[in-house]
């Protein structure tokens, strides 16, 4: 435009709407003839209007083709849900024992969030709520807040490092003090130290494996008959538990004989955990079942479905 003013010497106008005229091609006439400097300022005008809008073309054009388009889109869809939902799992890590926790979460329809700072990791995702990751850095607080950690009922945190795990664990208790918090632990000095920092529970692998294996061993059909039981997804077996809040109104403060669970669905109660935290196996009929109490039910998922129509 000021190529007008200062070789045309036209007004600011006049100088706008020859601009405007010639980078749209409309071809519309000059305002007033043009010199032969007023000509070639023109041309380059056009040239370098076409080239603008080429590059502006091929931008977006690499935009979408190269998937930032559909990343975006991605990215807004899965801080949008995030957002939205509650009650859900955190699962800080997707290396081996990530996996094995959110495989067996989707299996139980649980939905979850994973928190995995390697991007080949994310990219690997593909499970049915893998809309549902947040790529970051998990001992910060932000990527767990943006994992939505206030609304979240319990997390998982698998990292390889005992001092990451640590970090997360008191980084979440602190953002959420009715989270439950399952840690992995590598050293056996670990254990106490994540307990400490607000852990539920600590496993530790290794030792959980070598345990295993050499009770396989001493007994092991006992041990391939508790892994049938307790094998998620793999057979028509169920072992469920059921809290007092899980009960209606009516079966609340009863007996275990006077909600006779097995007559009415074929499951059988197999286990028991008082108000007190205290493990209680075959409980007596006459048991009571009180605030904070759990009832642990075996049966086919046929039985434990009927049970849950029953009790619920």
């Amino acid at each position: 435009m000021s190529g007008y003013i200062f070789i045309e010497h036209y007004t600011l106008i006049e100088a706008f709407y020859m601009t405007i005229i010639t980078i749209a091609t409309v071809g519309f006439g000059e305002v007033h003839p043009l010199s032969d400097a007023g000509r070639l300022f023109t041309a380059f005008l056009i040239m370098s209007s076409f080239g603008i809008f080429a590059y502006s073309i091929s931008l977006i054009t690499r935009y979408i083709v190269d998937g930032e388009f559909q990343h975006f889109f991605k990215s807004y869809r899965m801080n949008n849900t995030i957002e939205k939902i509650e009650n859900h799992v955190i699962i800080c890590g997707y290396g081996r024992n990530g996996r094995q926790a959110a495989h067996i979460l989707k299996q139980h329809d649980q939905r979850f969030v994973v928190v995995e700072q390697n991007h080949e990791l994310v990219a690997s995702i593909t499970h049915r709520f893998s809309h549902l990751l947040v790529e970051g850095d998990a001992t910060d607080d932000e990527v767990l807040q943006k994992a939505g950690i206030t609304r979240a009922k319990a997390l998982i945190t698998t990292l390889p490092t005992d001092a990451d795990n640590l970090f997360i664990v008191l980084s979440a208790r602190s953002l959420n003090a009715n989270l439950t918090i399952i840690s992995r632990a590598s050293d056996d000095n670990s254990d106490k130290k994540l307990k400490t920092a607000g852990a539920n529970n600590v496993i530790m692998p290794d030792k959980v494996g070598g345990a295993h294996m050499a009770s396989l061993v001493l007994k092991p059909d006992v041990v391939e008959f508790i892994d049938f039981i307790t094998e998620q997804g793999e057979n028509n077996i169920n072992l469920e538990e059921f809290t007092f809040t899980d009960l209606r109104e009516e079966l609340r403060n009863k007996t275990i004989a006077d909600i006779d669970v097995r007559s009415k669905s074929g499951a059988n109660i197999i286990g028991f955990k008082t108000d007190s935290g205290q493990f209680v196996v075959n409980p007596s009929p006459d048991t009571k079942i009180s605030p904070n109490a759990k009832l642990f039910v075996l049966g086919t998922n046929e039985q434990i479905k009927k049970l849950k129509g029953i009790l619920s």
